[in-house]
């Protein structure tokens, strides 16, 4: 997505396994935040420096190598605190193992700065997401749900004069996928946590919700509602 009068999203699939790395920032004030920098820190940093953004904050939705393998370049770079829920921080110290069973180099870790809760909001410039924890792909995996892309300044004289809604939008990890949920058997990983996640939080969140995954094409909460296969009737 390209940069409009109230939004920038930039959508970078990056490393072997292309985890969606968001970019997300508000274009008036230059302030952003940037979700699961997974890797290629390079790629990353050149949109960050296209839009001359300000990062606020290096949100981790989980803490599987995939999803943080940049962070540490990332983080020198731009001195953004780090944002990692609690549960998920054993997962991450230990990311020398999930290296050596992918037959890979680990990536060097960073300090975290901040830690996730359930409820938290996190802002930057005119906008803010709410933290969903939802734990089942691993223990500390959070959501990200902003409940509208329309600036607060701008919001209430929109609502005056319109009874169209701006539609939410959920930064869901590797939580709910186009069609599918996130596996569960790997390191902190349970179905019946994910599947508890997803029937008692996202599926709580609004149809015309935009869905962005940690891998693959976008959907929508209605979208899972009546086609995931994992969902359906839930």
């Amino acid at each position: 997505m390209p940069k409009t009068a109230n939004f920038i999203h930039e959508i970078l699939p990056v490393g072997m396994l292309q985890c969606n790395c968001h970019i997300i920032g508000d274009p008036k004030t230059l302030d952003a935040v940037v979700i699961d920098p997974g890797a290629d820190a390079e790629q990353i940093l050149s949109i960050i420096q296209r839009y001359k953004l300000r990062v606020s904050a290096i949100i981790i939705t989980h803490t599987h190598i995939d999803h943080v393998g940049g962070l540490r370049r990332l983080h020198d770079a731009t001195g953004a605190p780090v944002r990692i829920h609690p549960d998920d921080l054993e997962l991450y110290r230990a990311l020398d193992i999930q290296a050596a069973w992918l037959g890979i180099k680990a990536p060097e870790k960073v300090e975290v700065d901040e830690l996730l809760r359930e409820g938290d909001s996190i802002r930057w410039g005119r906008f803010q997401a709410h933290v969903l924890h939802t734990p089942g792909h691993t223990q500390g995996s959070v959501c990200l749900y902003m409940p509208s892309a329309i600036p607060q300044d701008r919001a209430i004289a929109l609502a005056a004069k319109s009874t169209e809604r701006e539609p939410g939008r959920l930064f869901a990890g590797d939580t709910l996928f186009a069609g599918s949920i996130g596996r569960t058997d790997l390191w902190g990983g349970s179905f019946d946590a994910i599947i508890h996640s997803l029937k008692g939080k996202v599926l709580a969140l609004p149809d015309d919700t935009i869905v962005f995954p940690g891998h693959g094409p976008s959907t929508t909460i209605g979208e899972a509602r009546d086609s995931n296969p994992f969902l359906v009737g839930k």
